[in-house]
């Protein structure tokens, strides 16, 4: 663990200082939590140098003793979920009980992960005359993971434990909102024994000048990221002339259809919940609801009434269920949609402003839960990733309809549908153009499932059987006896 508060660079099995920091602040009270260090590209490349060393060491260690390192880091974690629970509530503003939520999560996923590193077999093909052939897997080398602020537990928890399962050293990017529980939770691993230069971590208010160079390096072999569309496409646009394996988990816009036949009060539950989990701050959160217009009216008094009742705050104040924005920009972002739509005839059914409290310690971004009806395609909030707790109404007549207006979209990570016809859902299965899909379920993303998008949304899958395999290259091997 690091000795210092701002030494939050671990290169080669060492903590380490820049001689910059930058400051850590709570979105809630606009407080300064802490430092953390300023890395530059020279720590970056640093970095890359130590990954490249482990990487033969660390490819070579049988899947077990890799695999053990993973179960200890999920078992402490665990140990300690609710004094890492306070830290990432406090730097990122999610209620306690959604963070101990996303650490247990986390640490799912590192279990998953150190089972994987012990299945990711190759496969035996029948002989022809000239003999057998096998398919083997190998590490692909060092990875780059570069994870966002709104899951700044399980996002980093995934990509690790998926590269150290699979054989490969990693470097991890933590988003700048959000170092105190990357650094902590790298800590844990590290502390597992890990062999220096297998885990970096780099935190930087830079990200572009240290991403850059290490693109530039033909030694990094793989990249996987997770934030926005924007960032993700100029990502592969630096590739250059060097091409090396590429996972994006980027942005989402995603639908919720209920049709006539579902239940509505777990329906209205269910979107409530999907919407307005994490400040509605999710690329798999709710956007936009596509409701059967037989069932409209009795749907939205039950969401009004779910959502009226969800209390704003402090995530670590007990009874908070929705707190801030991460920041000025994104609040910024939710005023313009809502101000947008309603402009263009949209109603607020409830919320629709920026909440203050009265509080002066609460002088954070804030936004009072929003449902707007009467949405319709030319407003920017049917088109564009909200990020915040608005969510969009819209009506439909039929099923062709209703996927039509879901599939309406550049992305396409997660979708949702609420009904009891198992044909017509199965139906809506086929056609819908997402990578996850919850059924009846506000909570889609389980470590045992894939987890990516279609179309602009990303590339390669992490969890499931497929997460290991973006981690690893195949080599065909021809045998003659």
């Amino acid at each position: 663990m690091p000795d210092t508060a701002a030494a939050t660079l671990l290169i080669d099995g060492h903590w380490r200082s820049a001689p910059a920091t930058f400051d850590v602040v709570d979105p809630a009270s606009l407080d300064v939590l802490g430092q953390a260090s300023d890395a530059e590209p020279a720590d970056a490349l640093a970095a890359l140098d130590a990954a490249s060393a482990a990487a033969r060491g660390w490819a070579d260690t049988d899947a077990e003793t890799r695999s053990g390192h993973l179960r200890a880091a999920a078992a402490e974690i665990r140990a300690r979920q609710g004094e890492l629970a306070s830290l990432l509530s406090r730097e990122n503003g999610k209620p306690l009980a959604e963070a101990a939520g996303e650490l247990a999560g986390g640490a799912r996923m590192l279990e998953w992960a150190a089972e994987e590193g012990r299945r990711a077999y190759g496969r035996v093909t029948p002989a022809s005359a000239a003999g057998p052939g096998l398919v083997l897997r190998s590490p692909v080398g060092p990875v780059l993971a570069i994870t966002p602020w709104n899951f700044p537990a399980s996002m980093l928890l995934r990509k690790v434990g998926l590269a150290l399962a699979a054989g490969c050293p990693v470097i991890a990017k933590p988003a700048e909102q959000t170092p105190l529980i990357a650094t902590a939770l790298l800590g844990i691993v590290q502390a597992t024994g890990l062999p220096a230069g297998v885990l970096q971590s780099l935190t930087t208010t830079r990200p572009a000048e240290l991403v850059g160079a290490l693109l530039a390096d033909r030694r990094l072999r793989k990249v996987s990221f997770t934030g926005s569309t924007e960032v993700g496409l100029g990502l592969l646009r630096q590739t250059g002339d060097t091409l090396r394996r590429t996972s994006l988990e980027m942005g989402g816009h995603s639908p919720a259809i209920v049709f006539a036949d579902a239940d509505l009060e777990a329906a209205a539950t269910g979107v409530v919940t999907a919407k307005f989990f994490n400040a509605g701050q999710s690329c798999t959160a709710v956007n936009r609801l596509y409701v059967h217009e037989s069932v409209r009216d009795d749907l939205l008094a039950l969401i009004e009434k779910k959502t009226a009742a969800l209390r704003l705050g402090r995530g670590d104040v007990e009874g908070t269920k929705v707190g801030p924005l991460i920041d000025e920009a994104g609040l910024a972002k939710v005023e313009n949609q809502v101000a947008d739509a309603v402009a263009k005839g949209a109603r607020i059914l409830v919320g629709g402003s920026r909440w203050e409290s009265g509080d002066p310690a609460l002088r954070g971004h804030f936004f009072e839960p929003t449902v707007l009806t009467g949405v319709t395609a030319d407003m920017l909030v049917s088109h564009e990733e909200t990020f915040g707790p608005v969510l969009a109404v819209a009506t439909f007549t039929g099923d062709d309809e209703a996927i039509d207006l879901a599939n309406a979209t550049d992305y396409g990570l997660a979708a949702y549908l609420f009904g009891s016809d198992l044909r017509r859902v199965w139906r809506a299965l086929d056609r819908l153009d997402f990578g996850v899909i919850g059924v009846n379920d506000p909570a889609p993303v389980r470590p045992e499932l894939p987890f990516g998008g279609q179309k602009n949304s990303g590339q390669e899958r992490e969890g499931g059987a497929e997460g290991i395999e973006s981690y690893t290259e195949t080599k065909a091997v021809a045998l003659r006896f």
